[in-house]
Parts: structure tokens; sequence; C-alpha cells
């Protein structure tokens, strides 16, 4: 793929998806919000590398934590299609394959007609592979998100997308790319992730997001079963519970930016580190 054109004016930049996109794990200072939380993640970083070049970035992100892939493309794709944005960066089905009987095929074929209708209307179009996760609970379902990941390179290819390959990423797999749930991104996690989105686009940015880590201390075993105690109490037994009951993350989120909008003042100031 060519880079992204950045020799404009204006640009308009669409954000669709879930946790992931919204920036959970990632929080503005609290002083800088008035005490409420409010995500930043790597979409936004983005925007705001995207700022620099182009002066009349205009940015939306519709993106809710805990939504699958039909609520996607029912409550978000919509809107993107109306906003009739340049680019769109869409990451969908991670919280479908999560879930029992869940089909990778099928998922990507309702994520290509996404993007299928997105790329006829004009926008260049972002998708993702997802992390190659060698340890944790979710690598007993590694086999079912590789499988959608190549079919989500295939549509990439398909349909002249860029493609940001987190499989790739070997810094991703580091314990310090995640929160302490370990199922979201780190602030330095979603601060690499934008810088590999940066790369993949042409965007200019400083760093990278393949950069080594710096050395940790040596292990130490029973510090570390402590924590996976503590985290299977706060995090997955939480989690697990909402599967079973049927509620979500989400319920009752709305999106963040569910316009386009110039990035303020506040925003322009977080040039990402």
């Amino acid at each position: 793929m060519s880079p992204l054109d950045l020799d404009r004016r204006a640009l308009d930049f669409v954000a669709l998806g879930d946790s992931f996109t919204e920036g959970v794990g990632d929080p503005y200072p609290p002083e800088q919000t008035g005490g409420e939380t409010l995500y930043r993640g790597w979409a936004d970083r983005v925007a705001e590398y995207l700022a620099e070049p182009v002066p009349g970035l205009r940015y939306a992100n519709l993106a809710v934590r805990g939504k699958l892939m039909s609520q996607i493309i029912t409550d978000q794709l919509p809107r993107a299609l109306e906003m009739a944005p340049d680019l769109v960066t869409l990451s969908a089905g991670g919280n479908d394959l999560l879930r029992p009987g869940a089909d990778p095929d099928r998922l990507a074929r309702v994520l290509e007609l996404a993007v299928r209708r997105l790329r006829d209307a004009g926008s260049d179009v972002v998708l993702f592979t997802g992390v190659n996760f060698s340890g944790g609970f979710m690598r007993l379902r590694i086999g079912m998100f590789a499988r959608y990941y190549l079919n989500v390179r295939s549509i990439a290819d398909r349909h002249g997308c860029y493609l940001v390959d987190q499989w790739s990423m070997d810094t991703l797999s580091d314990a310090r790319a995640w929160d302490a749930d370990r199922l979201h991104m780190s602030s330095a996690g979603h601060r690499r992730l934008a810088l590999k989105v940066c790369e993949t686009l042409g965007v200019p940015a400083e760093g990278s997001g393949d950069d080594a880590w710096p050395p940790l201390p040596p292990l130490d075993r029973r510090a570390a079963r402590r924590a996976d105690a503590h985290w299977a109490r706060e995090h997955l037994a939480p989690w697990i519970g909402r599967r079973l009951t049927g509620r979500s993350s989400g319920d009752h989120v709305t999106a963040k930016r569910p316009d386009l909008q110039h990035l303020d003042a506040r925003e322009r100031a977080h040039r990402p580190e």
C-alpha cells in the first residue's frame, strides 16, 4: 500500500470498534478530565500524530467497549458512512471469538461486507490482526484467533486496505504492554500500537512500536503467583460473571467522540511521548 496522502489541509478520520479502539487501559490523567475516567488509546494518539501534518484534521471515535461484530456493524458503521470520512480504522470480532460457538469464517464474511461498503464510499480502511498470545488464558483459543486473522489479511489484500500486523509485534507479548486485567493494553502498549499504525500509514512519528523494552529484573515466582491470584479474583471472575449473565462492560456506555471534531487544545498538547 502507498503511504496515506498527507499533502492536504484537511482529513476526516473515524475509528470503529470495541474497547481496543475506545482506548480502555490508557486513561487520561484525572486532573485533566475533572476526575472523570476518559480513555485515550492508540486511536486518539494516531489522531494527534495526524494533526501535525494535517492541521484541518477532524476525528470521531465511535468505539464502545464490549461490543460484538454485529453491534459494531449495526450501530457504528451507518454513522461512519454518513460522515463520509477519508480514513476509517475498523477492528471487530475479538469479543465474538471469546464466546462459545464462535465461527471465525462467518465473522470474516461480515467484516468483509463492512469493508466493501466503506471502500465503495471512498474511504481508506485500516484493518488489524491481533496479538499472538503465547501465554495466559487466551492461548486456549489461539487457533480460532489465528484463523480469523488469516481471513483479515485476505480481506485487506482483496480490498486494498492498510493492515496493521500486531501478530508480528513481539513487543506486545511483553506483560508491560498490558493493563492489570491482562485483556486491554496499557498506556505503554497503546503508545507502541499508535506508532505501528503511523508506520503502516506513513505518518511521521518518532520511535517504533517494535523498539525493545528495557530489561526486567529476575522473576520472583512467589510474587508472580500472588499476582496471578489477584488477577483471577479481581478481573477474571467478574469477566466470567458478565458472560454467564449476558452483561457487557459496554452496557450504558456511549461513544466518547460521536461526531467529527477538530482536536482541542488538551489533545494537541498531548502529542504522543
